[in-house]
């Protein structure tokens, strides 16, 4: 039997060879959940002009969905302004018909190929709002990362015939510690967005 306190890292010394965890699977997989968050962060509307506000929403175009950014290019020529000059003068309208349904509470105004998108305040009711949303999101992100340790966990269940206790506290102990790293993060990312938030 191998020793159970070797080096942490070395996963030949410490973890049976008959089961491996495949851990960086695990990683992807709440690196995901993190990014999907950014996307679902970058479309609440802050009061200030972003071009980022503008990422989740897609364009009939061609005969398929695309993103905004590719069918015209996206600028922010003052605080309170996106402007998108779009390439195919025939998509001007697909562009503003995405911008009305997409739910940012924008109201486009165009200019030949421009489209202007005034980003009007934000009372502290409106704020306090896209907060809570914010907060709602965070949640679903840290469930998807509990329900991936979870699936973690179960492998490790599963393979606990073919590991030492010890072993096998290991592998709990690195599903959790990848766990509790990436439910900081959420956290991180939510503070920060409320903040920006709320932000007059």
């Amino acid at each position: 039997m191998k020793p159970a306190f070797a080096p942490h890292n070395d996963k030949s010394n410490t973890m049976s060879e008959e089961f491996e965890l495949d851990t960086d699977d695990l990683n992807r997989r709440m690196e995901g959940a993190m990014s999907a968050l950014k996307t679902e962060f970058a479309s609440l509307r802050t009061g200030r002009a972003s071009a980022s506000i503008l990422e989740p929403v897609t364009v009939e175009a061609y005969g398929q969905r695309t993103p905004i950014n590719q069918v015209g290019t996206v600028n922010v020529p003052e605080p309170r302004m996106v402007t998108i000059n779009v390439w195919d003068k025939s998509l001007v309208s697909a562009v503003e018909k995405a911008i009305m349904n997409s739910g940012l509470g924008i109201n486009p105004q165009t200019n030949g190929t421009i489209v202007m998108l005034p980003i009007p305040e934000l009372n502290e009711e409106r704020r306090a709002e896209l907060a809570r949303v914010a907060a709602q999101y965070a949640e679903s992100a840290r469930v998807s990362i509990r329900n991936i340790r979870r699936d973690g966990m179960d492998q490790i269940k599963k393979g606990k015939d073919n590991m030492s206790e010890d072993d096998m506290k290991l592998w709990e102990a690195e599903v959790q510690e990848l766990t509790d790293k990436y439910i900081k993060n959420v956290d991180g990312a939510l503070e920060t967005k409320q903040a920006e938030i709320m932000q007059v």
